[in-house]
C-alpha cells in the first residue's frame, strides 16, 4: 500500500475512535513501571506463572501479532521493550461495559501508535515476560508507518535527516545519546568538584576570536552592526579570570563556517576551562583525569576499541615534543636549521608535499607534523611545545625560544584537546593580534582581527593562567565507537533534500 494510502487509512481509524466518543490524542497516562524495570524485577519469573500485581505501562507499539481472540503487541518505552498479552476473555471480564474493547485494540491500532496498558505481570509458556492487559487506552494515533527496513548505508542520509525515526527503530542510537548525556554530566560533576565554576559567555560577538576559524556572520538590526557567531569561548572566559574568578569553564555550542566531514560539523559542542596559577603541565594531568572520569561513567574498562583499534586510556599518557615527534618520523631536526630555505630543501628531500606556503620554520615544522606524525598517534599522546607562529594566544616557552607552552592531545590519530599556558603579556598579545589582522587583511578567512577590549582586560592584569579546549563530539565518538561526528550529534546540519526539477548546484 502506498504511503499516502496508509496515512489515509490511519486517519480513518482516528475518525472511528472519535465516533466512538474517544480521543486518538490523549492528555495523560499514569505510569507505574518502565519496561526495563519490569524485566529486571521479574527476571526469575517462571514460564507460565503470573504475578497478581497492578502495573501501568506506556509506549510505542513496535509490532503486532493477532491470533483471533489473542493478540501480542511489542511495546517500547525509553528503557526498552515489554510484551503486551491481550486476551479477549480478560477484556470481557474486566471491561463488561465496553464489549468492543478487544476489537478496537485489534482493528484500530497500528505499529507506531502510543498505547497505555494496565494489568498483571505474566511470563508466557514460551518464556516472554508480558503485561497481561486488562485495560488500555490509545494515547496517540501515528499517521505515518514505521519503516520496514532502516539499517544500511543506503539509509544513512535519511537516518540523519529524520533522526526521530532513527531513534525509534535503532536502540543503539538512543543508547549513544543517553551515553552522551551521562558523559557531559560526569564532566561537569568532575569540574565542579575541583572548584571550577561554569559561567555562560556570549554567542554573538562583535569580534570573533580565540581560534583560527572562519566565522558565521550575522547582523543586528536595532544596533545596526555586524556580529559573528562565536568560534571559541576563550577570550570571554579569560576576561572572567581577569575579573577574579580563579577556575572557570563553559560547555556550549561553537560555530565555525568550515567544511563538513566525518570529524567536522559547523556547529559543535566544546568545553573550555581556565585555571589561574597553573601551567600546561598541570592542565595535562587534569585532562587525563577528566577523560578517564568521562569514560568510567559509561564504560566497564579503560581498555576500549575504536573502529577495531585497541585503545588504552589508562594514565599516565605519553608526552612528546613536536620536534621529537617529527624527528622520529622524518629524521629531520628542524631546530638545527638556521634558514627557511635550508629547512624547506631538507623537508622536500624527506618527502613532504605542498610546503611552498610555509613562511617560517615553525610553520614548516607543523606541516611536517601534520603530514607524517598526526595520523600515527593512536594511543593517547600529548604533543607539546608548539611553534609560536601557530599559537597566537599561548605563553612563550620558558626555555625554548620560538616555541610556546602548548599541548595537543591526540587519540586515534585525531586532535582531542588543545591547551596552553596562557599569554598574559598585553604587549606581546597585541603584536600577535596585529600579525593575525595582517593575515586577515591579506585574505586569510580563518585569521581574526584585533580585539581591543580583550587587550584592555589584559592590561588590568591576567594572573598566570592555563587553559584548555576539548571537542565533546569527538570525545563521544571515541567512547561510543562512532565513525562519524554526525552519529553523535542529534540533529546535524544537512543540505535541503533535492526535489524534482532541482539540481544540487541550485541548493
Amino acid at each position: 500500500m502506498a504511503s499516502d494510502d496508509l496515512r489515509a487509512t490511519r486517519l480513518e481509524k482516528a475518525d472511528q475512535l472519535r465516533q466512538q466518543g474517544l480521543t486518538p490524542y490523549a492528555y495523560r497516562w499514569p505510569i507505574t513501571h518502565h519496561a526495563a524495570q519490569l524485566q529486571a524485577q521479574y527476571a526469575d519469573l517462571a514460564a507460565g506463572e503470573e504475578v497478581a500485581v497492578d502495573v501501568a505501562v506506556a509506549g510505542r507499539i513496535m509490532a503486532r501479532r493477532v491470533f483471533g481472540k489473542l493478540a501480542f503487541f511489542t511495546l517500547q518505552d525509553e528503557t526498552g521493550q515489554i510484551q503486551l498479552y491481550l486476551d479477549k476473555k480478560a477484556f470481557e471480564a474486566e471491561m463488561p461495559d465496553d464489549p468492543t474493547a478487544f476489537d478496537r485494540i485489534k482493528q484500530l491500532t497500528d505499529a507506531g501508535d502510543f498505547l497505555g496498558a494496565k494489568g498483571s505481570v505474566k511470563r508466557t509458556e514460551k518464556g516472554e515476560l508480558s503485561v497481561y492487559v486488562r485495560y488500555f487506552e490509545i494515547l496517540t494515533k501515528a499517521l505515518l508507518p514505521l519503516p520496514d527496513k532502516w539499517h544500511g548505508l543506503t539509509d544513512v542520509e535519511k537516518r540523519y535527516r529524520q533522526r526521530y525515526v532513527d531513534l525509534i527503530v535503532n536502540p543503539e542510537v538512543r543508547d549513544t545519546f543517553r551515553k552522551r548525556a551521562l558523559v557531559t554530566a560526569a564532566i561537569r560533576r568532575y569540574l565542579d568538584s575541583q572548584g571550577f565554576l561554569e559561567i555562560e559567555t556570549p554567542v554573538l560577538m562583535s569580534e570573533a576570536g580565540g581560534a583560527d576559524a572562519r566565522p558565521f556572520v550575522t547582523y543586528h538590526n536595532s544596533l545596526d552592526m555586524t556580529l559573528y557567531l562565536r568560534i571559541a569561548t576563550e577570550l570571554h572566559l579569560k576576561r572572567l579570570v581577569v575579573g577574579g574568578f580563579e577556575r572557570v569553564y563553559e560547555m556550549g555550542r561553537i560555530f565555525r563556517n568550515e567544511g563538513i566531514s566525518t570529524r567536522h560539523n559547523p556547529e559543535f559542542t566544546s568545553i573550555e576551562m581556565y585555571q589561574a596559577y597553573g601551567d600546561y603541565q598541570d592542565m595535562m594531568t587534569t585532562v587525563e583525569e577528566l577523560i578517564v572520569t568521562a569514560a568510567e561513567a559509561i564504560l566497564p574498562s579503560l581498555k576500549i576499541s575504536y573502529q577495531g583499534e585497541a585503545i588504552d586510556l589508562t594514565p599516565p599518557w605519553r608526552r612528546i615534543t613536536m620536534h621529537e615527534a617529527v624527528a622520529e618520523k622524518t629524521g629531520l631536526a628542524f631546530s638545527q636549521f638556521d634558514s627557511l630555505a635550508a629547512a624547506k630543501a631538507a623537508a622536500t628531500a624527506a618527502g613532504l608535499k605542498d610546503i611552498a606556503g610555509c613562511d617560517s620554520i615553525g610553520r614548516l615544522l607543523n606541516e611536517a607534523f601534520e603530514q607524517t606524525v598526526e595520523a600515527t598517534l593512536i594511543q593517547p599522546t600529548f604533543v607539546i611545545d608548539y611553534p609560536v607562529e601557530i599559537s597566537p594566544l599561548a605563553k612563550p616557552h620558558r626555555s625554548q625560544p620560538g616555541l610556546v607552552e602548548r599541548f595537543e592531545l591526540f587519540i586515534v590519530g585525531r586532535e582531542t584537546a588543545n591547551g596552553f599556558s596562557e599569554l598574559t603579556d598585553p604587549i606581546d598579545q597585541r603584536q600577535r593580534f596585529e600579525a593575525q589582522a595582517a593575515r586577515k587583511a591579506a585574505g586569510d578567512l580563518e585569521a581574526q582581527g584585533v580585539d581591543e577590549d580583550f587587550l584592555t582586560a589584559l592590561e588590568y592584569g591576567l594572573p598566570p593562567t592555563v587553559g584548555m579546549g576539548m571537542g565533546i563530539d569527538r570525545l563521544i565518538m571515541l567512547l561510543c565507537d562512532c565513525a562519524s561526528i554526525r552519529d553523535v550529534i542529534a540533529f546535524p546540519l544537512l543540505k535541503p533534500e533535492v526535489t524534482t526539477g532541482e539540481s544540487l548546484e541550485n541548493l
